[in-house]
């Protein structure tokens, strides 16, 4: 019996770091064939050529698809989405996979998902059935699940958004976020191990902060990092570990004003194009707060538990565990924020908190339904219609599967 080709796309570092146990058990399983594509930020020089992490880490890259251009406004963004489109049809074409498996919401994830659909390629989609309201994240995902065939989500209320999407219950999964996986399996750096990695000391507090545009906002993001920036001033004894924002639009310019400032505070600031899936989970266990607007502040920092002080509207939309605090772009309350997830009182807190996305077991649950799952017919979609009143074939209490 021929082994079922497994093609999976990443575009970015931490889109890696969630799909890495993935790849590497659908790589040992000896009923798939693994196939690797690499594109977006992976191949710029600008966010630090992370292609080579994958290829380091004992992956064979099949194909490289260039599709980003040196402008992040909106026309650069859909500019690069039509280069990608292209770039993705040639690499499907060569590879010929029998399931392509893609995860998340960016636009790199929208343009190969187009490519494979007018190809008829089964897509299995990771992480549909979320909300981020504040960024155009939100209505790529949902584009991108009704493109998609086979549904991996990470919580029952996820696997209940899906089904309302018209998808067949049949076909959609509650496995849990794969990134959970990453805590689990990884041989962590102790705090020295780390400092030495970094180069940077760690001190009392230390704050890990990675701030990306929040797309659908009309507020200029550099008033929204300068805010941030103000309120990191109120806190001069702090250590920061700052990384880069994803290239979306605008992304360039908040690199360009956290530069200036690491520049003006490089005592006590450093800037990283990419910590890497190990030394960004390590830096959760040493630091003190994570900070900024990024999903993983939701995700895997509860997993720890270390306080995520969430700013904006990005992640609206999502589930949040009791270490996360919520607040507006403003100075003034991002520093009350901070005092308030360092305090006594809150660390207690933290004793409790579980994260509401699954188990870290997600890897194994997708890498079965990915062997098991008949290939045979399933492009071919008919829309499912909930009845008036009916409860969709998920509850909130349903466990990962």
């Amino acid at each position: 019996m021929a082994t079922r080709r497994v093609c999976i796309v990443t575009g970015t570092r931490a889109e890696y770091g969630l799909l890495y146990w993935l790849m590497r058990e659908v790589q040992e399983d000896s009923d798939l064939d693994l196939q690797v594509v690499a594109t977006g930020m992976h191949l710029s020089p600008e966010f630090g050529l992370t292609y080579r992490e994958i290829e380091k880490d004992g992956f064979e890259i099949d194909e490289k698809v260039e599709m980003l251009t040196s402008s992040d406004t909106p026309v650069g963004i859909a500019k690069s989405m039509g280069l990608g489109t292209i770039g993705f049809a040639d690499a499907l074409h060569r590879l010929e996979p029998d399931v392509l498996v893609l995860l998340g919401d960016r636009y790199e994830v929208l343009a190969v998902a187009q490519a494979a659909m007018v190809a008829r390629i089964p897509i299995a989609h990771i992480h549909g059935g979320e909300v981020t309201e504040g960024a155009v994240d939100d209505s790529i995902r949902h584009a991108v699940t009704k493109m998609a065939h086979v549904h991996f989500v990470a919580t029952a209320p996820f696997k209940k958004r899906v089904i309302q999407l018209g998808e067949r219950p049949g076909r959609v999964f509650n496995v849990g976020a794969p990134g959970l996986d990453y805590l689990r399996h990884l041989d962590l750096m102790d705090r020295d191990e780390l400092e030495s990695s970094l180069d940077f000391e760690l001190g009392g507090p230390t704050f890990l902060i990675t701030y990306h545009p929040a797309t659908l906002q009309t507020r200029p993001p550099e008033e929204s990092i300068d805010e941030l920036l103000k309120a990191l001033d109120q806190f001069p004894e702090a250590r920061l570990i700052f990384t880069k924002a994803n290239a979306d639009a605008d992304g360039r310019t908040i690199n360009q004003r956290i530069e200036r400032y690491v520049n003006e505070e490089s005592h006590r600031a450093q800037l990283y194009s990419s910590l890497g899936q190990k030394r960004y989970l390590s830096a959760l266990h040493h630091v003190d707060l994570v900070l900024g607007n990024s999903s993983s502040g939701l995700t895997e920092a509860p997993a720890v538990p270390v306080p995520t002080v969430n700013l904006g509207a990005r992640q609206d939309g999502r589930p949040r565990a009791e270490s996360v605090i919520d607040c507006r772009e403003q100075a003034d309350e991002i520093v009350e924020s901070i005092r308030s997830a360092l305090s006594d009182s809150f660390r207690e807190r933290l004793e409790n908190v579980t994260s509401p996305y699954g188990d870290g077991r997600a890897t194994p649950r997708i890498c079965r339904h990915l062997k098991e799952i008949t290939l045979e017919g399933l492009t071919t979609k008919s829309f499912y219609d909930l009845n008036v009143g009916e409860p969709s074939a998920a509850s909130e209490q349903e466990q990962c599967k």
